[in-house]
């Protein structure tokens, strides 16, 4: 089966353009052209341009993708290659996750302490201690 662009976009949740300035930056390099020069997009693109998606939202720099896409086209050698690189990039995220995790225990925090003055069960002036 096959998808315009703007199919692409209303299946994946993303804008064209985000999937234009994929396939501009070598993102994309399998899809398919009609004779028109349109973008033709099959099943396994999409599932492509939602892994790159995913990798966007954790921060993945393009070039780092780029760099990824461009080790895949070269084939099975590069394996050990690309997975040091998502290696490296899963512990960025697992340091962000952590303190992510830290700051959000602080919110929760700062909110019970919110619930218990306005309870009047501790004094307001006790608000900016923060316990363990």
């Amino acid at each position: 089966m096959s998808f315009s662009i703007k199919d692409a976009s209303d299946k994946l949740g993303i804008p064209a353009h985000t999937i234009r300035y994929y396939d501009k930056e070598g993102l994309l390099p399998f899809i398919q052209r009609d004779v028109h020069g349109n973008r033709i997009f099959e099943v396994k693109d999409l599932e492509w341009i939602n892994l790159m998606t995913c990798f966007r939202v954790t921060g993945m720099p393009v070039a780092k993708l780029k760099h990824i896409v461009d080790l895949a086209l070269q084939g099975e050698s590069t394996i050990q290659e690309r997975k040091a690189i998502l290696e490296e990039h899963k512990m960025v995220l697992k340091k962000q996750q952590d303190e992510l995790d830290r700051a959000f225990e602080a919110v929760n925090y700062k909110l019970s302490k919110y619930e218990s003055i306005q309870k009047g069960e501790i004094p307001k002036t006790s608000e900016f201690v923060m316990s363990p």
